[in-house]
């Protein structure tokens, strides 16, 4: 702004000299200006005249374009010359030879080049962001602190430790690593005369150049679909009829599936009339309880005294050691028979191994089968999208035509179903991203209407 207003007052000055000379200069329009409220912020673009300032400042920026600056502020020099005549001509020089070539014309520039070139003589803006520095301020104050120490002589303490620390030699010292199974194997010296072998792991990890191993799962990917599923040859535009029949089939299984959800939600919901409300119903639940209250406040009487001849709770009496010793013994003689019973039942299946083995092989062919099941079950759901959010995965009704619905060729075809649609339903299936829906925005506060003071005036 500085910049701009100092070119300004040197404009403004008589010595200024404009690089366009325009006819409106000592033009003037006589007349009664027309009176216009400026209070008003549409009217100050409106009402206000700028065409000099404009036409001042389009001036300088010409000149600054063309000349590199104001056209005062240049020397006599750079404005004029001396005219001394016409220009001798040098002397004609031999021809040249026609297997070489001048000298001047490889390094001439071409004509596109010379086109293509910045004409302007307006120097490019600083980057001031380019001479930035992070932390510019701390860093200049610590420098500054060094040298106040280093002036005082004073050695820091992190210098101090540098110049205490003592040489180490490389080949006195033996790698001692929890990763080394060889604890007597030296360092790699990677400045030794010999080449080391890059294919060792070992000398990957000391060098650093041995990339972390990646885990197996992340090979692994999230769905076995394809990215882009080709639709049966029925979905063409021009499909044979049997094809064409089985899409028609496969779309209305899925439509009377839909039905059939529909119909049991319904009948789930619906409203049995037997079930509504009707004036001996109502009647009835209203005196209900009438005729049971006086059987029970005429029975009340009869149970309190009853109640003064009931004595207390008599206490069961305790078992005898003689009780508690034939318990025991009939416990043991339980005991026995069934260890009798079992022993019985190893000696019979010793003429039970043919069935028992029978048995087992049928058991073991059970097991192999329901493997095989469970196996082709995880199969079958590797193709299946998982449950990754709150919502399940809703299918893509499927993009069929009808017969009488049918075109001969592309040009008469019309387009059924989105693209975007379905790349979107396709990341679904394949568990790329989680099933979603529209979110349903609802407006918390009230819409408050206003009128401007425009709109007043014109009303």
């Amino acid at each position: 702004m500085a910049a701009r207003r100092l070119k300004r007052v040197v404009a403004s000055q008589p010595g200024f000299m404009k690089l366009k000379s325009t006819s409106d200069d000592g033009d003037s329009i006589s007349g009664r200006r027309k009176r216009v409220n400026k209070n008003k912020k549409k009217n100050w673009n409106k009402h206000s005249d700028v065409q000099d300032i404009d036409e001042f400042l389009q001036d300088v920026r010409h000149q600054e374009r063309t000349t590199g600056g104001l056209l005062c502020e240049k020397p006599d020099d750079s404005l004029f010359f001396l005219d001394v005549g016409p220009p001798q001509k040098p002397e004609q020089k031999a021809a040249p030879l026609e297997g070489k070539r001048r000298k001047g014309r490889d390094s001439r520039p071409l004509r596109i080049d010379l086109i293509l070139q910045h004409d302007s003589l307006v120097p490019p803006p600083k980057d001031v962001l380019a001479f930035q520095q992070p932390n510019a301020k701390k860093l200049r104050r610590i420098a500054q602190k060094a040298e106040q120490l280093a002036a005082k002589g004073v050695v820091p303490r992190r210098q101090k430790q540098l110049l205490n620390r003592r040489s180490v030699e490389r080949t006195a010292k033996r790698a001692v690593t929890e990763a080394n199974n060889n604890p007597n194997r030296d360092y790699y010296d990677m400045w030794g005369q010999e080449a080391p072998n890059p294919a060792d792991p070992w000398y990957l990890q000391q060098t650093g150049k041995s990339r972390v191993k990646r885990p197996e799962k992340l090979n692994q990917k999230p769905s076995v679909l394809p990215a882009v599923e080709v639709i049966a040859p029925g979905g063409s535009y021009n499909p044979d009829f049997i094809s064409h029949q089985s899409l028609l089939q496969e779309a209305h299984e899925v439509e009377v599936k839909k039905k059939k959800e529909e119909d049991k939600i319904q009948r789930q919901l619906a409203v049995n009339r037997e079930d509504t409300a009707t004036e001996e119903t109502i009647l009835r639940e209203q005196v209900e309880g009438l005729v049971e209250e006086e059987n029970e406040e005429a029975a009340a009487p009869n149970e309190e005294e009853e109640g003064v001849t009931v004595g207390g709770i008599t206490r069961s009496d305790r078992k005898t050691e003689r009780q508690r010793r034939k318990e025991r013994a009939e416990k043991v003689k339980a005991q026995r028979r069934l260890a009798g019973r079992r022993h019985i039942d190893q000696r019979q299946q010793l003429f039970q191994l043919r069935s028992i083995k029978a048995s087992i092989k049928q058991q073991d062919q059970i097991t192999k089968i329901k493997r095989k099941q469970r196996k082709a079950n995880q199969e079958a759901q590797k193709a299946q999208p998982r449950r990754l959010g709150k919502l399940k995965f809703q299918a893509q009704d499927l993009e069929v035509k009808l017969s009488d619905e049918l075109a001969g060729s592309l040009r008469q075809l019309k387009p059924e179903g989105s693209v975007l649609k379905d790349r979107f339903k396709s990341l679904q299936k394949r568990n790329l991203i989680e099933p979603r829906e529209r979110a349903k925005f609802k407006r918390r506060l009230k819409v408050k209407y206003q009128e401007k003071r425009a709109f007043r005036e014109i009303t």
